[in-house]
């Protein structure tokens, strides 16, 4: 009886761990401006941070996504590893031109350039960009960076 509470208990843990990770590492966010329309998305500025972007997550709420900072000027490309949301992605310049907007498809580990230099990437739920007429040449505002 012993061994199986003790397993039960492991199992939970491990199926809980996620979520305690998220309580007590809340993700970091940044308030940028779409086409006057203010936005809360989350931030990954490390190395760290842009290289596990969205993955693991099987939902995003409808005004939801990333904002990936570069730190400087280069051109970028992103791949879907272990994401399960249709994304797409805006490959922003670092005077927060939108450069492309390309789709991207879960699990799809295919990279997925810009045309040029950008600085920062925003991946949002896939159709998110056309439903709120956000298209390539519009321009992202930064605004502030929010603690977590």
């Amino acid at each position: 009886m012993q061994i199986i509470v003790t397993t039960l208990v492991f199992a939970l843990m491990s199926m809980t761990g996620g979520f305690a990770e998220a309580v007590q590492n809340p993700p970091k966010t940044i308030l940028i401006e779409v086409n006057n329309q203010p936005l809360t998305v989350e931030y990954a500025s490390t190395y760290e941070e842009r290289n596990k972007g969205l993955m693991h997550r099987k939902t995003l709420c409808s005004d939801c996504g990333m904002l990936f900072n570069f730190q400087h000027s280069r051109y970028a490309s992103m791949w879907m590893k272990n994401t399960y949301i249709p994304l797409d992605v805006a490959f922003i310049q670092s005077d927060g031109k939108i450069l492309d907007i390309k789709p991207l498809s879960p699990h799809d580990l295919t990279p997925v350039g810009s045309s040029g230099e950008v600085h920062y990437a925003l991946e949002m739920n896939q159709g998110w960009f056309e439903k709120n007429n956000v298209k390539e040449g519009d321009k992202i505002r930064v605004i502030e960076q929010k603690k977590p």
